[in-house]
């Protein structure tokens, strides 16, 4: 009995000790991706399972804002680039799927802007994207945003993509074809917006998008790969990119988010095995 119960424990430690490495084993990637090398990670974010979206800080060089999916409190965490959380800021806001974070300049000079655009039923008469001022990471909470209902020109659409170039906003759908929409955001604050079809990417399962810093183009995400596009290529109806970089071999456990930063990109991803969501910086060599 006391053998057997020796053996037992030891088991016990035996598992216990290789656990850890077989998570590891399991979450570290396979294979680079492309002309990019792993700056940061992969990090687990602790408290946030689900991480649905990325933006890099117009404020805080070295800072970026991620959100948990739909069932979570409404807030906003602060990151580093190496996947650390800095801050937790509540926004006074009661979201039902927010999807998406991007951030952009706004009248009151750098503002973030909320997707709550999610519609797996296809159900919603109305999404709503929500506007706030930039916070600091150690703010508790955002200033009240202003709330822009939203519709689409053809019906509603499920989507978990949305970026902003000038004063426009635009959201790319989740289902086989990637639509395209664009709508210009008013001069006053808040109000109503009707998304126009542009056209579609050609893209499955579209989970983020976020414009560089300047506007002039766009990465698009799936599970399998990061898609750059010209935003001009957008505008004018196309699907051609001008890059495309796989990224299966990061073996992240459910990509979602993507920022990009100059040479910097950023990935985030849902958690599994009830652990946090998982992050990723990666220098590249991209195209001009």
């Amino acid at each position: 009995m006391r053998r057997s119960w020796t053996i037992a424990v030891a088991c016990a430690a035996g598992i216990a000790l290789a656990l850890p490495v077989l998570i590891a084993w399991t979450f570290w990637p396979a294979s680079p991706a492309g002309p990019c090398v792993i700056a940061a990670g992969p990090t687990v974010l602790p408290g946030i399972d689900e991480s649905s979206g990325l933006a890099v800080s117009r404020h805080h060089p070295d800072l970026l804002w991620t959100h948990n999916d739909s069932g979570s409190d409404a807030v906003l965490f602060a990151l580093d680039t190496a996947g650390r959380i800095r801050g937790r800021v509540r926004v006074p806001v009661r979201t039902r799927d927010w999807e998406d974070v991007s951030a952009a300049r706004c009248p009151s000079g750098d503002c973030l802007y909320i997707a709550d655009i999610g519609d797996n039923k296809q159900m919603r008469a109305r999404v709503q994207i929500y506007r706030v001022p930039e916070p600091e990471p150690g703010d508790a909470q955002t200033a009240a945003p202003e709330v822009f209902n939203a519709t689409y020109v053809d019906g509603p659409h499920n989507a978990e993509a949305m970026f902003v170039a000038g004063a426009d906003l635009f959201i790319v759908t989740r289902d086989r074809a990637g639509g395209v929409y664009r709508a210009s955001l008013p001069s006053s604050r808040g109000g109503d917006l009707t998304f126009q079809r542009l056209g579609q990417l050609g893209l499955a399962a579209v989970s983020d998008a976020e414009a560089f810093r300047d506007g002039a183009s766009v990465v698009v995400r799936t599970s399998h790969e990061a898609v750059f596009y010209r935003t001009s290529e957008l505008l004018r109806g196309g699907s051609t990119p001008y890059f495309r970089l796989r990224i299966d071999g990061l073996r992240e456990p459910q990509g979602e988010g993507i920022a990009v930063d100059g040479n910097m990109l950023y990935l985030s991803s849902e958690g599994r095995w009830n652990r946090g969501g998982w992050f990723m910086s990666l220098r590249c060599q991209l195209p001009e």
